[in-house]
């Protein structure tokens, strides 16, 4: 049997190579994930939940939507929805808190729950629909959680809980997560999770030029040894 010609064997090398880089940088599951536009420490906001549909046979018809009780939000305001309705669960506090007047607040809202309503097919295979909430003030943290349960027309759910550790791998299951910006007058940091996508993004096209730029150098060496190669077989020839 002929062994591959060293052209051959370059091409091939190349090809994992390239596999190998693009294949590190991964592709994102397709978690519930939550987003802000102007999440500010102290001030209120919009807050959107991306429910992708993850199943290949059945549709998302529901989800719930556990808020933050260790900083619950004094207003929580839903966005219609053609198609879903929308239910909230109030929880007493204790002990209660003041609103920016100086009201006397006694309840929050704990569970914000969407679902499809009757000959809403839901969210099909291969789709995602956005859930917003108008929410605040904001407290002083750097990040919220929200855990969430979707279920599906089959009957089957999926409850995003797990907590994601920095330092430690992404869980399968990862908890929606909302980085809260410092407070508004602060223009450098008055960015929201926004901002950290603009980031990522940013570093995925910095990784990318870096790949191309490696398989570049590579291509550009094996053509010098391969041009050497082809000189010495003419000079000997």
């Amino acid at each position: 049997m002929s062994l591959p010609r060293p052209a051959t064997r370059l091409g091939i090398v190349l090809v994992a190579l390239v596999g190998l880089l693009f294949a590190g940088l991964g592709v994102a599951s397709a978690h519930v994930s939550v987003s802000s536009p102007d999440a500010t420490q102290g001030g209120y906001g919009k807050i959107v939940f991306r429910v992708p549909n993850e199943s290949d046979t059945a549709s998302t018809v529901k989800l719930r939507i556990q808020l933050p009780t260790d900083h619950p939000f004094a207003s929580v305001s839903t966005e219609p929805m053609p198609g879903w309705t929308t239910t909230l669960t109030r929880t007493a506090l204790n002990p209660p808190e003041k609103d920016d007047d100086g009201n006397e607040i006694t309840e929050a809202v704990s569970v914000v729950e969407f679902a499809a309503d009757p000959g809403n097919p839901g969210i099909g295979p291969g789709q995602f629909q956005e859930f917003s909430l108008s929410v605040g003030p904001f407290p002083d943290a750097k990040a919220l959680s929200f855990a969430a349960v979707q279920t599906y027309s089959d009957g089957t759910e999926t409850a995003w809980i797990d907590p994601t550790v920095e330092g430690q791998p992404e869980p399968d299951h990862p908890a929606p997560t909302l980085t809260v910006g410092a407070s508004s007058s602060s223009s450098s940091d008055g960015g929201s999770s926004s901002a950290s996508s603009s980031s990522d993004g940013s570093s995925s096209t910095g990784t990318v030029a870096l790949i191309l730029s490696i398989v570049a150098l590579v291509l550009g060496g094996a053509g010098v040894v391969l041009g050497l190669r082809a000189g010495r077989r003419t000079v000997s020839s």
